[in-house]
């Protein structure tokens, strides 16, 4: 696809993915959520729904802080990277010889690198993490040291890829006795800085305190109130999850990540980082991919990378497409916030859309063959729908006029195409279990409003209508 038509058809679906995630997140029942989608520098997407804060009302906005959590693990990353490129530290150093305390302990042998994929067998959280739920203080730079020395090593290096934020913990006093800077002194430098981030940082900040998006506990059955949770301090663990930003400075700092970008590491970093250094399976079931500091995944046919956070009140998932420059994070103030789900969808809808505007675009050039794709006729139903079974959008993404199960999680997966055959909108003639092949009906008022449409052998209304007549 051509750079201009990404961009053209991003900028057609924008309204769309805005209004298909917002449904997403008040369906799920989350207080709220930031959605941006960007592409070498250019914002699609900047959405803000919902509430800041529950008990107090506050509307949440783009400028709201969130903390990122584990996001907090791929700044960590780059600024491991940045210490490779200029000679001042080594992927094979090992963590004995940069850190004194550790001398003579089990996990003086463990290496950067190993650390940076989450193969140096380290303890996750220690066998008191229960700073997750506030039941006791995040670890000071002494107690990751005592963690590490007196029970940190669970599996030798390199036997399983383990999960560890204590890891990341020993990282960030690694980057601390390299540069001789305090973590947040040497991340300003390396990431915020550069990139001109003024609501990134890596740790809570009394001063801003108002500008946080309060976290807000779960639900255990549907209708339970939420509570807000307080954001602290994560004082030795910023460096795995302690960082904070909003979904506009993720997208800025995600670009960073993708190839041709060398503002912060080169583009010989990035493919070290983003290849994969582990393929996590479980009796046969693959449960994902990382690489040397960041997570590697695949959303349709799109490879991305990137992370996920959880912070006790803070869901969030940012995911980066390094070759065509695509990123999309989401960010929910909830603990069961759907923000991976939403940003998943969000790429589900983009790749639908830029595969149909390339078949669009392909049936128009001549000799390639075939007839060419129909445009979107000008009195499409376009609109969201509802009937007894469910709700439904009509949309273009791409040229091609879809139906999307506004409900589903997975978009992609239930997606139809609606096309002109002799002259009349039917669902695309192709295999399948529903009402494929058959007419699309609208029924519209003298004004020419859409009262109804029937897609299949159902009628449906507008959402609005449909609620009227239930509620009679």
């Amino acid at each position: 696809m051509t750079e201009d038509r990404t961009a053209q058809t991003l900028r057609s679906i924008a309204p769309y993915l805005a209004d298909w995630a917002s449904f997403q997140a008040a369906y799920h029942g989350v207080p709220g959520l930031q959605l941006a989608v960007g592409r070498r520098g250019e914002v699609f997407v900047d959405l803000a729904w919902g509430k800041a804060d529950v008990e107090t009302g506050e509307d949440l906005t783009s400028d709201h802080l969130f903390r990122i959590a584990s996001h907090s693990k791929t700044f960590t990353g780059v600024m491991v990277m940045q210490l490779v490129e200029r000679g001042e530290l080594r992927l094979d150093d090992r963590a004995g010889d940069l850190v004194p305390e550790l001398d003579g302990s089990r996990a003086a042998g463990v290496t950067v690198r190993e650390l940076l994929g989450h193969q140096a067998g380290i303890i996750r959280d220690s066998s008191d993490g229960d700073f997750w739920q506030h039941h006791r203080p995040f670890l000071d730079r002494a107690e990751v040291l005592e963690c590490v020395r007196a029970e940190g090593v669970v599996f030798e290096p390199n036997e399983h890829f383990k999960y560890t934020n204590i890891g990341y913990s020993l990282l960030g006093i690694i980057i601390e006795q390299v540069t001789g800077k305090t973590y947040d002194e040497a991340a300003r430098v390396a990431v915020v800085e550069p990139l001109g981030l003024t609501r990134t940082g890596t740790e809570l900040d009394p001063a801003r305190a108002a500008e946080y998006a309060a976290g807000h506990t779960g639900r255990i059955a549907h209708g339970d109130a939420r509570r807000v949770i307080p954001h602290v301090d994560t004082r030795a663990m910023a460096a795995a999850t302690g960082w904070y930003s909003t979904a506009l400075e993720m997208v800025r700092y995600g670009a960073a990540h993708t190839f041709g970008d060398t503002t912060l590491i080169s583009d010989a970093s990035k493919r070290l980082m983003q290849r994969d250094e582990s393929r996590v399976a479980v009796r046969g079931k693959e449960l994902g991919r990382y690489g040397v500091g960041i997570e590697v995944g695949k959303v349709g046919d799109r490879e991305v990378v990137g992370h996920s956070g959880g912070y006790p009140g803070h869901i969030t998932r940012t995911w980066i497409d390094p070759v065509e420059g695509i990123v999309v994070s989401a960010l929910t103030n909830a603990v069961d916030g759907p923000a991976g789900q939403i940003a998943n969808g969000v790429i589900q809808l983009i790749n639908l859309a830029l595969a149909a505007a390339d078949e669009v675009a392909a049936s128009a050039v001549t000799g390639k063959g075939g007839d060419p794709v129909p445009g979107v006729p000008a009195d499409a139903p376009i609109g969201r729908f509802a009937n007894l079974w469910g709700v439904a959008d009509v949309v273009d993404l791409g040229g091609i006029l879809h139906t999307i199960n506004v409900r589903a999680a997975e978009p992609a997966e239930v997606a139809q195409r609606l096309v002109v055959s002799d002259g009349r909108l039917v669902q695309e003639p192709v295999a399948g279990f529903g009402t494929v092949g058959e007419p699309v009906q609208t029924e519209r008022d003298a004004d020419g409003a859409i009262v109804s449409v029937r897609i299949g052998a159902m009628t449906s209304w507008p959402v609005e209508e449909y609620r009227s007549r239930t509620a009679r």
